[in-house]
């Protein structure tokens, strides 16, 4: 299939991991109407965005993977015809966790996880303190309608990441994504930095010839202190916005892209093609000293 169908679902947050996941069924269930395939949820879909403050008490957010809400998005998928793209935190084993993004199939399948491989650690975005970094590698799900590439947020500014996801086939990469202001920031600061978030994914649908799918929450946490941007959007393989969400307001969309696109763009401006792999070894060095 080359015209598929997305449906992205960005939606705001409670303390109740309850109300959140019954939202967001009901918003699958918005997109499958609408014609959406593929429905992607924004990170961390079922809780707030916990890391704000180091707590243990958190740690008790956690789930495996698969377990119960997988099971129960596994029917969701196969009762709608739907894949389902859900991000979750992942308990692995007693004191090990990870930022987790389950896949389910059209068909109820369970096609695997991608966990979480860069790991932030800002003000107010404490995820080294949860969070184990990924080790299953960069990951490609073959699902009924196309193949897809996971990424999780932070992997957004690392090229690296889309490429070697683009490399192993994804014909469209996801990230499931919680970012926003300090709402005592300045405005000018706010749309620096929603620009740089947009135009560093725009880039890696450029640079790799695939569409881009970047999903995220919106509405105020942390005790108002947050602000989540929104702005989920869609990019075209040359960077060109199909859709772009509001900063403040719940959305349900759904674009329709069309995968064969790539080969024309990657045919025209021949990027991979061109590609000095025989050069590329220093990128394997975490910093390269001219002493």
């Amino acid at each position: 299939m080359h015209l598929v169908k997305i449906g992205l679902v960005q939606m705001t947050c409670t303390a109740s991991k309850e109300e959140n996941f019954s939202k967001a069924v009901l918003k699958i269930r918005e997109a499958a109407a609408k014609g959406a395939q593929i429905i992607c949820l924004q990170e961390l879909f079922t809780s707030l965005y916990f890391c704000d403050t180091e707590d243990y008490a958190h740690f008790t957010l956690a789930e495996a993977i698969p377990g119960a809400t997988t099971d129960h998005l596994r029917k969701l998928a196969a009762e709608l015809g739907v894949v389902i793209i859900a991000s979750l935190f992942e308990k692995r084993a007693q004191g090990i966790y990870h930022n987790t993004t389950a896949v389910l199939d059209a068909d109820g399948g369970y096609l695997g996880k991608y966990r979480k491989m860069h790991i932030p650690d800002d003000p107010a975005f404490y995820e080294k303190f949860y969070f184990t970094p990924g080790d299953l590698g960069y990951k490609v799900f073959k699902t009924k309608y196309a193949n897809l590439g996971v990424l999780i947020c932070w992997d957004q500014w690392y090229p690296e990441a889309a490429r070697i996801t683009a490399l192993m086939g994804a014909e469209i990469l996801f990230y499931p994504t919680a970012i926003g202001w300090a709402t005592a920031q300045d405005e000018a600061t706010n749309t620096e930095q929603y620009n740089a978030w947009q135009t560093i994914q725009r880039s890696h649908a450029v640079a790799n010839g695939v569409h881009v799918v970047s999903v995220n929450r919106v509405g105020y946490e942390q005790n108002g202190a947050m602000k989540f941007w929104g702005g989920s959007f869609v990019s075209n393989p040359f960077g060109t916005l199909l859709y772009k969400a509001s900063h403040d307001e719940e959305e349900v969309t759904v674009i329709e892209i069309d995968t064969a696109k790539t080969d024309s763009y990657r045919t025209h401006w021949p990027f991979m093609r061109d590609r000095r792999i025989d050069s590329y070894q220093p990128i394997t060095k975490r910093f390269i000293d001219n002493d």
